[in-house]
């Protein structure tokens, strides 16, 4: 069984939800929470995905105990009725630490899909340090996206035997959806797409940017975007209202700025393959766009993915509005600081992440042979 509830726990798990449809030895029961809904939908539909249950547990404004507590209250019915062998989560959100939880309680053993990654702050990113901390906790087996989280697990007591590196599953995702170059609902971005100009595309939302941080991003973007009259910015705005109120008012009246709803996973792998520069607070980004070979700009203070920091096409730059204003306006002004970053390193996964997992559960339930780690590689 394979629970999941956001849009970015359902990309990452869908290459795995496949896989183990597509398997001999082993029966795939999906459920989602609906912690994300129409965002969440929008993925399942375009993997092809029918949830065999859904807990429907979205609430406007619902703080995070309450996403957990209803998570635990539905999903144990489910895990009484179905009766899994395992329970597979993927990263660290509320709904995957909750249904590992549900499924501890019963004793059933938990998957952990992207373990190990740990930014070294339990505060940050919040609350998902702590969730993947606790998931580590419970978990049966650890499918770790890269041996720096296999490293990470190791250190913290967690046994070499239950972790296999399989590479990240949202390097699957990426390749499955960004040759099909989804057409765009906004025909803005569609003309924007046919035009050849240099993009900035932008993503934020995290929670311990809230307030006077993402004040300081719609500033500084407000800024580029007069500095910078040439370069399109693109801000697919996170529906919370709080993002929407800091950063958008800055915004208003500025022609060469495109703000749109949150599009759609194969909208934003085509807008992200046409990007010059990404600037996001997000995780998933900082996986996806090195492999197409974007330099990224993250607005945080640490990160749990190291990988393309160390590779040297991702960098660390917070959320200090002169920082955000100096470093774009190097990557758009500074050819060779540019080239420095834009390398098409893919140090995430091969493509076959799934495949490893799907393997590395039938072993954990005793079907088949262990899946051999994943060894990162730097495809240039």
């Amino acid at each position: 069984m394979t629970v999941y509830g956001t849009r970015p726990e359902a990309i990452k798990v869908a290459p795995v939800i496949k896989a183990l449809e597509e398997s001999d030895s082993l029966d795939s029961v999906t459920v989602v929470t609906g912690q994300h809904r129409e965002m969440l939908d929008q993925v399942n539909e375009l993997f092809g995905i029918e949830p065999d249950h859904d807990l429907d547990i979205f609430q406007h404004g619902a703080s995070l105990s309450t996403i957990v507590a209803r998570v635990l209250e539905r999903l144990d019915p489910v895990l009484e009725s179905e009766k899994p062998a395992a329970v597979v989560v993927q990263g660290d959100t509320s709904t995957s630490t909750a249904a590992a939880l549900a499924a501890f309680h019963r004793g059933i053993p938990v998957v952990h899909v992207e373990a190990g990654l740990r930014s070294g702050n339990i505060n940050s990113p919040f609350p998902e340090e702590a969730n993947r901390k606790i998931t580590s906790q419970i978990a049966a087996l650890h499918l770790a996206p890269t041996s720096t989280s296999k490293e990470n697990l190791v250190r913290e007591g967690v046994a070499a035997d239950d972790i296999v590196v399989t590479g990240n599953t949202v390097i699957d995702a990426l390749l499955m959806t960004v040759e099909k170059k989804a057409p765009f609902t906004d025909t803005n971005l569609e003309d924007l797409a046919d035009s050849g100009c240099r993009i900035l595309l932008v993503t934020t939302h995290r929670r311990e940017n809230w307030g006077g941080a993402m004040e300081g991003v719609g500033r500084a973007l407000a800024r580029l975007a007069r500095t910078f009259p040439d370069v399109e910015i693109v801000l697919p705005a996170h529906r919370n209202p709080v993002v929407r109120r800091a950063v958008l008012p800055h915004l208003d009246g500025l022609s060469n700025v495109t703000v749109t709803e949150p599009l759609a996973y194969g909208e934003f792998t085509r807008m992200l393959s046409l990007a010059t520069v990404v600037l996001t607070d997000s995780g998933g980004v900082q996986e996806e766009a090195p492999s197409l070979g974007k330099p990224v700009l993250v607005m945080r203070e640490n990160t749990e993915r190291p990988e393309a920091v160390d590779a040297g096409t991702v960098k660390l730059i917070g959320t200090d509005e002169e920082r955000i204003v100096d470093e774009v306006t190097t990557l758009l002004s500074d050819a060779a600081a540019y080239e420095a970053m834009a390398q098409a390193v893919n140090p995430y996964g091969d493509g076959r992440s799934a495949a490893r997992s799907e393997t590395s559960i039938g072993h954990l339930l005793g079907s088949g042979e262990r899946a051999e780690d994943w060894e990162m590689e730097f495809a240039r």
